[in-house]
């Protein structure tokens, strides 16, 4: 039985893909869609996927890097958005998906409520807390100033600063809006703050205040200081900040982590720096109430003075009883001085009565005897102890002497070692040298240098020798080399063996 034949035409994976891909985007090109941001996933290159849904459906969603840098904002899970984009497919994985060329909140009350969320997130953390919040210095030295170079804050902050108490401003310059200003502010609050103290050659000094500003705008403009990067950055700050955004009706989250608002940037510099004039006045002020307070002072202190001075006694009065002991004192030191005298006197003949001749004679006699016996004794100690050291250096030379005789027998027995071996070394050398060859009948050639040749083929015709025998030497000149033909046997000149034509026979 033959099978059905179908009239469907075969179709590939891909082609199919293909086919669904090109419907979906002719039926549909670009459509504006209303959602909640599920999952938000920013790439390492800069492209954002996400996912768009409401309560009953989900669709993927694909920002690319250039258009991901003109949204502003920060996008989240739960935020409620409108995107413009065109629809399409993604075969990898057999979904559609939307390519989105444009984001905006979905009305001004989700982004409120993103910042309402944010708000309680960071409260809970105490980021806003009172007690963290520093006290401003009463005249700072250095204000540092976070806001964009361009604009007219920086302008009104200085002029502000210069009308009330002209300070040194150390300028950050930052973006206030859009894609990366939220990183640059928060870099900037952190840069300050790892300043050194002092001032080097490459590096500022730490400012004593900072203060954040930004001019007005919708609450988009302003979003970069609702991050959440910014916010710690602030609350982290070791050194007192004030933040200055937008007008006195713009909140912003930059505001309660803050240690002081400020209305306007304006009102920041006037928070920052007390009025001079208004300081000189009062200076003024406190030096005149300083100076009259001591007037004062001072004739109060004279009108005491002057009345206790009239209730003090006279000298004279004062001294009049101590003069009069003094006088009856030294009518009476005579007589006591000569009283004291007879009084030693008596004592002193007392003593005198009790020291008679017999008895010094007796003392006398004792310490006689006293000294003569410790002399004894001292004379005899010194003979036994000259004794003891006669004997103990007899002992002493005895060894030495022992230790002498010891030593020049090793000393003669280590020569005759040394003078054996001396001999024996002479007689090897006198066997291993050339001079005893020589002895033998053999003889040395050497060069003019005087270097030794080993080989004919070192010698050339004409070049002058020097031949070694054992008794001396003779000068030589070689007359042919290896190079040179020799003669024949026919040509050369008969005579008696021995005879030689200018030179010796070698052998």
């Amino acid at each position: 039985m033959n099978e059905p034949r179908l009239n469907l035409p075969e179709l590939t994976v891909s082609e199919l893909s293909t086919a669904l891909k090109r419907t979906i985007e002719e039926a549909y090109g670009y459509v504006r869609v209303r959602g909640e941001l599920g999952k938000v996933s920013y790439h390492g290159n800069g492209h954002v996927y996400l996912d768009l849904k409401d309560d009953r459906a989900c669709i993927a969603g694909v920002i690319w890097r250039s258009t991901a840098l003109r949204i502003q904002l920060r996008l989240e899970a739960g935020l409620e958005v409108v995107v413009t984009g065109r629809l399409t497919t993604y075969p990898g994985r057999s979904q559609y998906q939307i390519i989105i060329d444009s984001l905006e909140p979905a009305g001004i009350g989700a982004l409120m409520a993103l910042l309402e969320e944010r708000k309680r997130k960071l409260a809970a953390e105490g980021l806003f807390d009172e007690a963290r919040k520093q006290l401003l210095p009463f005249l700072p030295g250095i204000i540092g100033v976070v806001t964009s170079p361009t604009g007219a804050v920086i302008r009104d902050i200085l002029h502000r600063l210069a009308d009330r108490f002209p300070r040194r401003v150390l300028l950050w310059p930052v973006k206030v809006q859009g894609e990366g200003s939220a990183n640059e502010i928060a870099a900037a609050i952190a840069g300050f703050n790892a300043l050194p103290e002092r001032e080097s050659a490459f590096r500022p000094q730490r400012p004593d205040l900072i203060i954040v500003a930004r001019g007005g705008g919708s609450l988009e403009d302003l979003w970069s200081f609702n991050e959440e990067i910014v916010v710690r950055a602030a609350a982290a700050s070791l050194i007192p900040l004030i933040s200055a955004i937008g007008h006195e009706t713009d909140v912003t989250l930059i505001d309660f982590a803050a240690d002081r608002r400020a209305p306007t940037p304006t009102a920041a510099a006037e928070m920052a720096v007390p009025v001079r004039a208004e300081l000189l006045l009062d200076v003024e002020s406190l030096s005149r109430r300083a100076l009259a307070c001591w007037r004062r002072s001072h004739d109060g202190r004279w009108t005491e003075l002057r009345s206790a001075s009239r209730a003090l006694p006279k000298a004279e009065d004062v001294l009049a009883l101590p003069r009069q002991r003094l006088d009856h004192a030294a009518a009476g030191l005579d007589r006591a001085l000569r009283t004291n005298a007879h009084v030693h006197h008596v004592r002193f003949s007392r003593v005198a009565g009790r020291l008679s001749e017999s008895l010094l004679r007796a003392t006398i006699d004792r310490r006689r005897e006293r000294y003569g016996n410790i002399s004894s004794r001292l004379r005899a100690g010194h003979a036994a102890n000259l004794a003891v050291h006669r004997t103990r250096i007899g002992q002493e030379r005895e060894r030495l002497i022992g230790f002498g005789e010891r030593a020049g027998r090793a000393v003669r027995q280590l020569l005759g070692v040394r003078s054996s071996r001396a001999v024996r070394g002479g007689e090897l050398l006198a066997a291993f040298s050339y001079r005893g060859v020589l002895a033998r009948g053999f003889a040395l050639v050497r060069d003019a240098k005087g270097r030794p040749l080993r080989t004919a083929a070192a010698v050339s015709a004409g070049m002058p020798l020097e031949i070694e025998f054992s008794d001396g030497r003779v000068a030589a000149r070689a007359e042919s080399g290896p190079g040179i033909e020799q003669p024949s046997d026919s040509t050369k000149p008969r005579g008696r063996r021995g005879a030689t034509s200018g030179q010796g026979d070698l052998f």
